[in-house]
Parts: C-alpha cells; sequence; structure tokens
C-alpha cells in the first residue's frame, strides 16, 4: 500500500453509501441489457417518483439524461459531448445537463451504437422520451430538440405551479392534486397503446407504497444528520440521493438500503463520531454541486468544515399521511405535490410567501446549526440560481449566518476554479468566526 493510500481520508464515507451508489450504476447496466433484448427503455426528465413509478410498473426500463450529465462530468467525459453539442448550434449558456445529453444522442446517432467511452455503460437508443415541465424552463425545447437524434416519441407530464398565496384558495389543493391524477392517467393509457399491454394495477399499487416508503426512509436519514458532530457529509448524500430521485432500482429494494443507512447513522451518533475529524464549522450547501470537482470538498474537510445538509430540491418531501387514499394515483400525485409545496405553510406564516424557493434554506440553516452556506451559482441554470442572493440576505439578515458566493457550473468544468475557491476558505472563517459571536450575543441558540 502506497503512502497515499495509507493517508486517512478527510472525509469518514458511510460503508451504507456504497450499495445506494451502486443501484445508479445499476439502472444504467440493466437499460443496456433489456435494450439488447428488445425490451423498452425510457429517457427520462426527473419528475419527482410520477412518472418513474408508472414506467417501472409497465415494466419500462429508465435512465435520467440529468444524472448522466453528473456522471459524465465526474468521469470527466463531459466535455466530449459539451463539444459536440457546441458544434450543433447549442450555446454554452444553455442548461449542462441538456447540452451533455444533446452532445450524447448526436454522437449515439452517428455511431448508431452506444460510444465505446459511455461512462457506465451509457445510455441506450430509448423506446420513448419522458419530459417534465417541472420548475424548469429548459425541459419543454431539450427533449423536442432531441428528435433530431432519435426517433422516440415524447410524452410530457405536467404538475400545477400555485404560488403560495394561490395554494391557500378554497378547493385549490385539491384541484391541483386532480389535474396531476388526470396527467397520470393520460400517461397510462398513452403507453398502453404504444407498448401493446395493459397496466398492471396492483404492481403500480405495490410501487407506490414502496415509493412513498423509500422516501420516508431517507428523509429519516437526512433528520439524524441535524446531531452535532454530523455523521454524514454532503458527499454521502449526492452519491446516495440519486437512487431515490431516479428511482433507480425497485423502491423497496431502494427502502431496505436507506433504512441500512438511518441504522448506521445512528450509530455513528450513539458513539459520538463525525463524518470528518474535528467540525470545526458546520454548513450547507445550496442548490447543485460541481460535479466534475467533488473532491474539492475533501479540500474544506481538512479545513473541519462538514457540510451537513444540502438543497431542498433534491431531499425527500416531508413525510406525508396518505394511508387513509385508495387510489394509488392519488397516492402518487400527493407525493410529488408534497415536495413541491412542502414548505407552503411555514412559508405562509413566515411572510415568505414571495420568497417561496428561498424560504426553506432558512429552516434547514436554522434546524442544522450552520455556521455558514456555500451558494453555488450555475452559468447554465437559471432555476437553480436566481434565488441564491434572496437566500444570501435573508440568512444574514434574519440568522446571522454568512453566505460564500462560489460560483461554477454543474457539468462544464471550465466554469469552475477549485484554487480561487479554496482562497476564499480562510477570509471565509473569519466571517464565520465573527458571525458565531453575533448570534451568541443576540442569544440564539448556536
Amino acid at each position: 500500500m502506497t503512502t497515499e493510500e495509507k493517508k486517512k481520508r478527510a472525509i469518514n464515507r458511510l460503508k451504507s453509501m456504497y450499495p445506494l451508489r451502486a443501484l445508479v450504476d445499476g439502472m444504467y447496466e440493466k437499460a443496456v441489457e433489456a435494450s439488447k433484448h428488445g425490451e423498452p427503455v425510457a429517457w427520462c426528465m426527473v419528475n419527482w417518483w410520477a412518472g418513474d413509478t408508472v414506467l417501472h410498473a409497465m415494466g419500462v426500463h429508465t435512465v435520467h439524461p440529468e444524472d448522466y450529465g453528473a456522471v459524465c462530468a465526474a468521469f470527466g467525459a463531459a466535455q466530449n459531448y459539451l463539444d459536440i453539442a457546441g458544434s450543433e448550434g447549442f450555446p454554452s449558456h444553455m442548461c449542462g445537463y441538456a447540452r451533455n445529453c444533446l452532445g450524447y444522442a448526436a454522437k449515439l446517432q452517428q455511431m448508431d451504437e452506444i460510444p465505446p467511452d459511455a461512462p457506465m455503460g451509457g445510455m441506450p437508443k430509448p423506446t420513448l422520451l419522458l419530459g417534465s415541465g417541472y420548475f424548469c424552463d429548459t425541459r419543454y425545447k431539450w427533449f423536442q430538440a432531441l428528435g433530431r437524434y432519435l426517433d422516440a416519441p415524447v410524452w410530457v407530464l405536467e404538475m400545477p405551479h400555485p404560488g403560495v398565496h394561490e395554494s391557500r384558495i378554497e378547493g385549490a389543493v385539491q384541484r391541483d392534486i386532480s389535474f396531476i391524477v388526470n396527467e397520470l392517467k393520460e400517461f397510462i393509457a398513452f403507453l398502453e397503446k404504444l407498448l401493446g399491454k395493459k397496466m398492471d394495477w396492483d404492481r403500480l399499487e405495490e410501487l407506490v407504497d414502496a415509493t412513498i416508503e423509500m422516501n420516508r426512509a431517507w428523509h429519516e436519514v437526512n433528520e439524524l444528520r441535524k446531531a452535532r458532530p454530523c455523521p454524514m457529509h454532503s458527499r454521502d448524500f449526492w452519491s446516495s440521493m440519486p437512487a431515490s430521485l431516479y428511482m433507480a432500482a425497485d423502491p423497496r429494494e431502494t427502502a431496505k438500503l436507506y433504512w441500512q443507512m438511518r441504522d448506521e447513522v445512528k450509530s455513528l451518533i450513539d458513539a459520538g463520531v463525525g463524518a470528518i475529524e474535528e467540525e470545526k464549522y458546520r454548513l450547507a450547501f445550496a442548490e447543485l454541486p460541481p460535479w466534475h470537482s467533488l473532491k474539492f470538498f475533501d479540500k474544506l474537510a481538512e479545513r473541519g468544515w462538514n457540510f451537513v445538509v444540502e438543497s431542498w430540491a433534491y431531499h425527500p418531501p416531508r413525510p406525508l399521511d396518505l394511508s387513509g387514499i385508495s387510489d394509488p394515483l392519488e397516492r402518487l400525485a400527493r407525493l410529488t405535490y408534497q415536495f413541491f409545496a412542502g414548505y407552503f405553510e411555514d412559508a405562509y406564516d413566515s411572510g415568505d410567501a414571495w420568497g417561496y424557493f428561498a424560504h426553506p434554506y432558512l429552516e434547514l440553516a436554522r434546524d442544522y446549526r450552520c455556521d455558514g452556506m456555500v451558494l453555488h451559482p450555475l452559468l447554465s441554470c437559471r432555476t437553480a440560481t436566481n434565488h441564491l442572493l434572496v437566500i444570501q440576505d435573508q440568512l444574514l439578515e434574519r440568522l446571522k449566518i454568512p453566505s460564500l458566493v462560489i460560483e461554477g457550473d454543474i457539468v462544464d468544468l471550465k466554469m469552475f476554479d477549485p484554487a480561487d475557491a479554496l482562497s476564499k476558505a480562510e477570509t471565509f472563517e473569519e466571517t464565520m468566526d465573527h458571525y458565531k459571536q453575533v448570534r451568541k450575543a443576540e442569544g440564539m441558540e448556536w
């Protein structure tokens, strides 16, 4: 063993993280194998379980180009696909996930087979494309643009996007739920016609209940991270999150693995073991990380920075009692809606109805006793960037928590300068130390 190998890791990685990460590897492997045997495969935008659960019940294998963008970035393979997308006329300020996908699809068409250097075995040609109208404005044109390279029908699942005030109008929530249920019914009818088979409703019901259980287990894991010292670093969150968010496997299997992670995290809390050797600073990370440079967090861990919580939009929804609802499609719709609207009541009560996307960070920073937050504005993602300055202002004004702004991108390595970011760390530590004293003087709990 070399000296480097003997060197202790800056971050103590959870053992239970590895089988969850392996589920994501298996998602791509199974899809490639299924395609070879003529089984249907869907390329899906993240849809917060509504479409994925239906597809799994219909026997369709799923892969997610958004996750694959992160995979390609982490493997150092994204730049080739970004360059191809650029040569196809797609601008550099467009979503990095979309550009990676479009470049990959162009190469897939050119070679008429999966590129041999594609990470994790690549994504096979799809039987269908499942788009999503949730959150992101790139989504409407991205999968449409894939028509240049792929011969596959596109279905777009929509979800209402009410404001906090609008959601309080009498009957509004039920109308929104009914809208999502009708969307799912139409999607199922489309799949039945496309695939020439009927929905197995018993299987769908099992998968819906398992998806709810999976997210409940994942929620409990993250609740335990409020402990001091925190036993689970954000790097383990980001490695484990895709198993749920992208429904990488049967949710029954995934739920068992999350419960195992819950048990490991709890045992570390009982033993007083943290994710890093000495937790000097507890931090939150706002929005998506630089997938190509995750080792950057090891450097910060060496300075005593423990990232204890991340963007609410990638966490599971707050648990919801759905036991009294007999229709599995309505249970699924309410789970999906809870993800989007789960903080509405708190935002309204706090007077944050107009800054809904920013409000959850105030709750997370307070509940996890954060000393600072790292904000990561993304060149190619307005949705994950436009509220960051609101977060910065409100954290400092209300909770006396400072923020460090580090610009970058989710996929494009050229947009991220880790050396410059590290150079800001020492100064920011002085800022966090100062505001620790400010919070103490104002009688705050941490």
